[in-house]
């Protein structure tokens, strides 16, 4: 069967009425207590579609069953469509790889050779001085020092055991390697203060900045840009990578600050992804040139502009999300029967908007229970519980949890935390820096400090995810309370207000795009004459995240829900601001449901599990540049076909969500398992 008639465009059955009814919702019990965050423990535990149809199966079991394409402000989703502008000597390369396989001839033609590692005989190998080895031995070991040594004769590169902190230490073992090797070896300071060291490539010139140092490229480039601008646009492809990691890794190549880089929104690690990003005050030639060194990254569509990108200015997300060992929650059941009907479902009915659980962390203690204590004021409990022994923790940093509890040693415990455990190897470095009082325990401006030590992103994510616990356990209550009836007193978003900018703190700046671009506009209440005009339905509700610059639902039972909420928690949402400036949250309006466009599904066969079932965009760019040389026309499917008679199904979703919409709460009307992280990858089976 071809691919073509595999595709299965959904249908919404004309018997589906929205309006003017309760619609069935089925609520998810959780029989006992597992390790770790549930849905249920932040507000998630209500559903649209009906428990009769459903199927269970395993999401993320690799991060290409995961593709996520940024969708910008006009619509267009964004595609890698090409790997940066080739420089004259990658053009030539091409060119003459083009003729030698068009006509034999050409492969006696000398080929154009490509920058290299230059490898050097014995007797080219730099004499290093006894002064010089002896600083090098005691720098980075015997062992490494015999790695680089080894370089001049293998052209790869390595890097070191050894990790330097010290900014000083470690702007002189640059300048002693290229002394000592007479600029013959180019040296990069890795994330983690490692150096990475290689060969300098061929045409670089003794002392010169090159791509392994910096990023640039000093290659000409030949390109229909036109003249530089104070931005430069591009798109990004990465692999398994943050996109705040990304940012800050690119920040680091470039020597700039990481603020410098810009886009519209985060994305998924465990995922293939492709956004646009921009980049204050470089040229195409610096940014083109990390292309060849980067891993699990490409660059490429670039463009000047007059502006940099900003949170929230994108339309949203397309996905293409393969579930794999497919199986009918009800017996007997087939799968084609169960996905049909449950994505008819969420196309007609879309799906309730939750904050998902990517947004409450993936250890054993919640993002939002840290909130709470941070928007309290409870600075000590904050740390302690960030510092805590959890059962499901990074495993690299239960050792130093473990001092940490039994002697509240900063420095002894600080030596064990893996740094990549940011928030808690900042908390302890500054802890060592802090005073102790008569009693033994740092006082409360201590604790502050050391909280304000976390990196800023990460800091201000703990309130924000309080706001997101409450916004879950508002939404369950209004789809118990009214179903997807519009009622008076609902909140709707007010389209003839002035479109001001709201009381946004620095740090909200790095949330906006939780909410829509229209942001700006306030929201006012429906009267009981709008319900009756029926031109609102329950797709133009919103409800607010708590805050001081946004209005509460003016329904009694649901400014209760607020109330009651909150004030289990010690907090009031009359009351959202704080001498701390950081934790004074204005609070903002997000739609009650979610809509998934352009819905379609794909049933494949297959029999290895890391067997892929899609095609990435690299992927499809790549068959299509060797297509274009072989001379052959032709549309490339993304959807792979599997092995027909294979024994294990999966099933590929494609949709389209709305800014910061959650595509695995879209997923759990179809799924109807319990979204809760382990990781990154999901087990959506009970």
């Amino acid at each position: 069967m071809t691919l073509e008639n595999n595709k299965r465009p959904l249908e919404v059955s004309d018997d589906i009425v929205l309006d003017g009814k309760k619609l069935k919702h089925e609520s998810i019990s959780v029989d006992s207590k597992p390790e770790g965050i549930q849905e249920s423990d932040v507000g998630i535990t209500e559903l649209i579609s009906s428990a009769e149809f459903g199927i269970v199966g395993l999401l993320k079991q690799r991060y290409t069953d995961f593709l996520v394409n940024e969708v910008d402000p006009t619509g267009k989703t964004i595609h890698l469509l090409d790997e940066g502008i080739p420089d004259k000597r990658e053009r030539r390369r091409e060119r003459r790889k083009a003729d030698r396989e068009g006509d034999a001839e050409d492969e006696q033609e000398e080929s154009v050779e490509p920058a290299v590692p230059e490898v050097a005989s014995a007797n080219q190998i730099p004499q290093v001085s006894e002064e010089q080895k002896t600083k090098l031995v005691a720098l980075f070991g015997e062992k490494d020092f015999e790695n680089i040594q080894e370089l001049f004769s293998t052209g790869t590169f390595f890097e070191t055991s050894n990790r330097f902190d010290d900014k000083m230490e470690r702007t002189n073992i640059h300048k002693l390697i290229r002394e000592a090797y007479q600029g013959r070896l180019e040296t990069l300071t890795t994330d983690m203060n490692a150096f990475k060291i290689a060969l300098t490539t061929k045409g670089q010139k003794k002392g010169e900045k090159g791509s392994r140092r910096t990023g640039g490229d000093n290659t000409k480039l030949v390109h229909t840009l036109g003249p530089k601008k104070d931005y430069l646009h591009f798109d990004m492809y990465k692999e398994n990578k943050e996109t705040m990691e990304v940012a800050a890794l690119l920040g680091k190549l470039f020597k700039i600050p990481s603020k410098w880089i810009k886009y519209a929104g985060t994305k998924d690690r465990r995922a293939v992804t492709v956004q646009r990003l921009s980049v204050e005050k470089l040229g195409v030639e610096r940014v083109n040139g990390l292309n060849k060194m980067l891993k699990g990254i490409r660059l490429g569509g670039f463009a000047y502009a007059d502006s940099a990108l900003s949170l929230g200015d994108l339309q949203g997300n397309a996905f293409v999300i393969t579930i794999k060992d497919v199986q009918c929650v009800k017996e007997g059941q087939s799968i084609e029967v169960a996905v049909k009907s449950s994505l008819e479902s969420l196309k007609a009915k879309g799906f309730i908007n939750y904050f998902g659980m990517q947004r409450f962390g993936t250890f054993s203690i919640s993002t939002h229970e840290v909130g709470t204590q941070l928007l309290k004021a409870n600075w000590k409990q904050a740390v302690n519980m960030l510092l805590s022994e959890q059962a499901i923790v990074v495993p690299d940093s239960i050792e130093a949890r473990r001092i940490w509890a039994e002697t509240k040693n900063p420095q002894r415990a600080a030596e064990k935390m893996p740094k990549r455990c940011s928030a808690e190897y900042s908390i302890l470095r500054r802890l060592e820096k802090e005073r102790k009082g008569e009693d033994g325990d740092w006082n409360g401006n201590g604790y502050f400090n050391a909280i304000m030590a976390i990196p800023r992103n990460l800091r201000i994510m703990y309130g924000h995810a309080y706001q997101s616990y409450v916004w879950n356990i508002a939404a369950s209550k209004r789809i118990r309370l009214f179903g997807l009836k519009v009622v008076a007193g609902d909140l709707v978003l007010d389209e003839e207000a002035p479109k001001l900018s709201p009381k946004v703190g620095e740090n909200d700046e790095e949330f906006q795009e939780d909410i829509r671009k229209d942001m700006f506009i306030r929201a006012r209440y429906l009267s009981q004459a709008d319900v009756d005009s029926g031109k609102y339905t329950i797709y133009d509700v919103v409800l607010p995240t708590p805050g001081f610059d946004i209005k509460y639902p003016e329904t009694p039972e649901m400014m209760q829900v607020y109330k009651d909420v909150m004030a289990a928690d010690g907090l009031d949402p009359e009351n959202m601001t704080s001498r701390i400036r950081e934790f004074s949250l204005a609070g903002s309006y997000r739609k009650v449901m979610g809509r998934a466009l352009n819905l379609e599904y794909f049933v494949r066969k297959y029999n290895d599990p890391n067997e892929p079932l899609v095609r990435t965009d690299l992927e499809i760019l790549r068959l299509k540049q060797e297509a274009e040389l072989e001379g052959k026309t032709g549309e490339i499917s993304q959807i792979l076909d599997g092995v027909p008679d294979g024994a294990s199904t999966a099933v590929i979703i494609k949709m389209q969500l709305g800014v910061s919409a959650y595509a695995t709460m879209a997923l759990r009307e179809v799924l109807r398992q319990d979204t809760s992280r382990r990781g990154d990858q999901m087990s959506l089976r009970k």
